[in-house]
């Protein structure tokens, strides 16, 4: 089977590092920063998307908000994330049991690249998608079309995992299974009315959730 994974909120609790980013950027145009706990909401949209409406939709300020943003992330924030309990067992467990593993994210191509590489299980990934640092849109859906055909594998072989509405809404436009996750940023209600096939509490619970999954005939 053909597992793909969200990053941000799945493999990884990149909140102190998108947040201290955020902040950065918006310090530099002097516009006051959301609280943490309003910053959950900007792990996993673009990152346009999430400034624009602090910027009044200026296209200008918020191209300068991004670029902020990237230069404090290429020094400190992509190192700024520690991962999940458990998810090290979890990939461990679909590698013996034969599975093939890729990274879908929302999160630039460039940005997320380092982030996997340093990760201890980031070669047990064969693929990783993420959109072009210039793009203003998720892509979920498209990306998940690339890697379906690039491994040559059909929908019913293949899972999306993740912990957003994003996730799952681009699984169904593939005909993918899509499991949430609840570890992560997104909330079981989330990720019910987005349409999830199924949900895991824990690593644990998804690789039991996976080894459930009868493969295709």
């Amino acid at each position: 089977m053909l597992c793909l994974f969200d990053l941000d909120g799945t493999l990884i609790d990149s909140e102190p590092g998108i947040n201290a980013c955020v902040k950065h950027a918006l310090a530099r145009l002097e516009v006051p920063a959301p609280t943490d706990e309003e910053l959950r909401s900007w792990i996993g949209p673009p990152l346009r998307h999430s400034f624009a409406p602090l910027l009044d939709h200026d296209a200008d300020r918020i191209e300068a908000a991004v670029a902020h943003y990237r230069e404090r992330f290429d020094t400190d924030g992509w190192r700024e994330h520690t991962i999940y309990p458990g998810i090290g067992a979890l990939i461990d467990r679909l590698l013996l049991a034969g599975h093939r593993l890729a990274v879908v994210t929302s999160k630039p191509h460039r940005h997320a690249a380092p982030i996997v590489a340093h990760l201890p299980f980031g070669t047990a990934f064969l693929r990783l998608y993420g959109p072009p640092s210039e793009s203003a849109h998720s892509e979920k859906a498209s990306m998940i079309a690339a890697a379906l055909t690039d491994f040559d594998c059909p929908p019913a072989d293949t899972v999306m995992i993740g912990d957003r509405h994003f996730d799952i809404e681009g699984a169904r436009a593939n005909q993918v299974r899509g499991i949430g996750v609840l570890w992560g940023f997104g909330s079981r209600e989330e990720l019910m009315y987005a349409g999830a096939d199924a949900m895991a509490a824990t690593p644990d619970a998804l690789a039991t959730l996976l080894e459930a999954i009868t493969p295709a005939a």
